[in-house]
């Protein structure tokens, strides 16, 4: 299972399947994870250092995060798609097919000036949980998706 959270700064990527529950996130910063609760991150309850902090000494790698840069992520299931936003400016996207066995996703692309900011990343994690929410199986022939896929 691959999950996002988000505040006004920062995004943190959770990949169930990396996590071996080494419990450094909790101790680390008890306010945000908590695996009591449901969901169990909570961007609200600390700040966005502490959070930064506890996410980078996750020893599996299951925990990552990045900043937003003011780019806002969509989904637009019309369109089969989730699109990145800067302001109202179009400036990337992550398309996926629908099928019999499920969605596929097969293109996903950034403006260059925008690469490197881990808005990529959000653009697929975003369809896999809309996937996820559908019941509906994920794959890709996109490179970067197949790669973040199998992160």
């Amino acid at each position: 299972m691959h999950r996002l959270y988000e505040n006004n700064d920062i995004v943190v990527f959770w990949n169930s399947e990396k996590c071996y529950h080494a419990k450094r996130c909790v101790t680390g910063s008890p306010r945000t994870f908590d695996i009591q609760r449901k969901p169990w991150i909570d961007m609200s309850l600390a700040d966005n250092p502490e959070i930064w902090q506890t996410v980078s000494s996750c020893p599996s790698g299951a925990l990552t995060c990045v900043y937003k840069h003011d780019v806002e992520i969509r989904f637009d299931e019309a369109g089969h798609r989730s699109v990145a936003f800067a302001g109202d400016t179009q400036i990337g996207e992550c398309v996926f097919t629908v099928g019999e066995g499920g969605w596929t996703i097969v293109h996903t692309a950034v403006k260059p000036e925008y690469e490197g900011k881990g808005i990529a990343k959000r653009l697929v994690y975003k369809v896999i949980e809309a996937s996820e929410r559908e019941k509906v199986k994920i794959d890709a022939t996109c490179s970067y998706a197949l790669k973040v896929l199998k992160d």
